[in-house]
């Protein structure tokens, strides 16, 4: 490689590390910026800027003002220079770093912001101090979301769940047009006679007329403090999902030291979503208890308890819900979050008191819930990640 070829790929060199490293003076890179590369580092340093630094051109110092015009525009530079997914991020680290939830409360930031599961989750929080002339703008950024979860996650959680009630609903005597041939056939090869060329089928396996009436229950239990929100919208567009399959009977319950039972409005995830009130304790007995008591057939209902399990009420009757649910022939699955994130923080020694009495507790992923589901309908060993 020649010196001129050298060249370039030091200064590329030169102007990433200054990019990351902010112009500082004991930065050491001796670069100038300009043009796009100036724009990019001015809305960077307006939200990880050191507030204490110099305003000499060259160091950072964090904000974007007190005013909706200069976030809307800095809200609008980020999106001119970055891609959606880092877009997200520098939003939600503006919100809590700067303290900007207060301004998503004018409809012009509203309509600059790039939505996402968090930011509903913010507005959510501050659903109750928002004023009318917010309130459509909002709903329009939270359907918008629930739509594009309801698009990526809709078709193949009805898909595993469908297969799973058709198993679920498999008879051992079935009528000769209900005979499943190709599972009869796979469940008694061992019977297979080589001289005869052929299978004596001692099991007959099929669908009877149960598979067209049979209907699971599930009761979805979701904590709606603070820090669980982006698992309450997860856990709002799933419980729609399920609700529009005939063969599940849907139950959604939400709760921090109240419960509220909003099963009525399944049909809008939007709607749901606007009736919970992020923040606040955490009773998880008292909710526990109430669905215990909608139950009617134990045998053929699931109970998820999303939850990072905190409990503010009393540990040891929550416990025993669990177990005489259990007892009953409930499948229990306990997730510590229903997100993309991954593992929250949460309480390790409920969750090992729950895993003893054969409730497993794990944080679980959009994408793995039907699978999760599936497994719990046709009482099968539930598929925990490894990470959890």
């Amino acid at each position: 490689m020649t010196v001129d070829q050298e060249r370039p790929a030091e200064q590329e060199r030169l102007r990433r590390w200054r990019l990351v490293l902010g112009g500082d003076a004991a930065d050491g890179t001796g670069h100038a910026l300009s043009g796009r590369d100036a724009a990019m580092d001015g809305a960077l340093t307006a939200l990880y800027g050191k507030g204490d630094a110099p305003a000499t051109g060259r160091g950072r110092s964090a904000g974007l003002g007190a005013s909706a015009p200069s976030v809307a525009r800095w809200l609008g530079d980020i999106r001119t220079y970055f891609p959606t997914s880092v877009v997200q991020v520098m939003q939600r680290d503006a919100i809590d770093r700067l303290g900007l939830s207060a301004l998503l409360l004018e409809p012009e930031m509203l309509q600059a912001v790039e939505p996402d599961v968090h930011l509903v989750g913010t507005l959510l929080s501050l659903s109750k101090a928002m004023p009318e002339t917010v309130k459509e703008t909002a709903r329009a950024v939270v359907r918008k979301v629930v739509e594009d979860l309801e698009k990526r996650l809709a078709a193949r959680t009805r898909a595993v769940l469908a297969g799973a009630l058709d198993r679920s609903a498999r008879v051992q005597r079935p009528r000769h047009h209900d005979i499943d041939w190709n599972r009869t056939i796979a469940a008694n090869l061992r019977h297979y006679l080589p001289e005869h060329g052929t299978v004596v089928p001692e099991r007959l396996v099929g669908y009877g007329r149960a598979a067209r009436s049979v209907k699971k229950e599930v009761v979805l239990c979701v904590d709606q403090s603070g820090s669980m929100a982006a698992s309450v919208v997860y856990a709002s567009v799933f419980g729609a999902v399920l609700a529009s399959m005939r063969s599940i009977s849907t139950r959604l319950v939400v709760f921090d030291t109240a419960v509220a039972d909003l099963t009525d409005q399944l049909d809008d995830p939007v709607d749901v979503l606007f009736g919970t009130r992020l923040g606040g304790g955490t009773d998880i007995n008292r909710a526990l208890a109430y669905c215990r008591q909608q139950i009617t057939r134990p045998a053929e209902t699931v109970v998820v308890l999303i939850s990072d399990l905190y409990e503010g009420g009393i540990r040891e009757e929550m416990l025993k819900q669990v177990a005489a649910m259990k007892a009953s022939g409930v499948e229990f699955v306990a997730l510590l979050a229903l997100s993309d994130e991954g593992a929250p923080a949460y309480d390790h020694d409920h969750a090992a008191a729950l895993a003893a009495l054969g409730a497993p507790a794990f944080a679980c992923t959009p994408e793995l819930f039907p699978e999760v589901m599936a497994a719990a309908i046709e009482k099968r060993p539930i598929p925990v990640p490894e990470a959890g």
